[in-house]
């Protein structure tokens, strides 16, 4: 097989996510520019556009075709990354020379789109699972500070945890403060107790 060049582009939001040159990563970003091309029909229909030479088989994407083969590249195959009914972008396949891909070559292309996608919508669910994780984390930090200022005010001015909480949020709103800061203060000692609570909630 004749030397090769390999890009990935994200077409969902017109972004190229690597390249092996700088020559494949500005073609890409040219296929972008004029919205045209083997790269972003792969994505857009899910299926491969195999070009065994772009100097004859390039009236579809006339602009990209022409850019191409000034830059040396005679030959593009483009696969879709996809994952069942779901695209998510396309690996493009550079060639210096006209023909087509072998069998072996072509499973090798197919085989590193697949794993290409994989490990990009992984990548994706283990990032939600973290944020998710982080924002049940603050939720539970938050809940926690909070009934610790509860259980303070409560002690100091003889409150039940209702009415703790409600001499806490009223103070919060008075104050212009966030109840999770002000819950702190109360927590750490660094809030002045007769300023903020110096009337009671009923």
């Amino acid at each position: 097989m004749p030397p090769a060049s390999c890009s990935a582009t994200q077409a969902v939001v017109s972004n190229v996510l690597a390249s092996t040159s700088e020559q494949t990563r500005l073609l890409e970003l040219f296929q972008v520019e004029v919205d045209g091309g083997p790269c972003l029909q792969a994505y857009r229909t899910g299926r491969e556009a195999l070009v065994d030479d772009l100097q004859l088989d390039s009236a579809q994407w006339q602009a990209f075709a022409d850019r191409a083969v000034r830059e040396g590249y005679l030959a593009v195959f483009a696969l879709p990354m996809r994952l069942r009914g779901e695209r998510i972008g396309a690996i493009n396949l550079f060639r210096t020379a006209t023909g087509p891909l072998s069998n072996a070559d072509l499973a090798v292309a197919r085989a590193l789109a697949d794993i290409a996608t994989i490990g990009i919508l992984q990548e994706r669910v283990l990032s939600r699972n973290e944020t998710v994780t982080h924002q049940l984390q603050g939720a539970l930090d938050t809940r926690v500070i909070i009934e610790q200022a509860k259980g303070v005010l409560a002690e100091r001015n003889g409150l039940d945890m209702d009415q703790a909480f409600g001499l806490l949020r009223k103070a919060a709103r008075d104050n212009n403060t966030r109840l999770t800061d002000l819950a702190r203060s109360v927590v750490d000692g660094s809030a002045d107790s007769a300023d903020l609570f110096g009337r009671r909630a009923t």
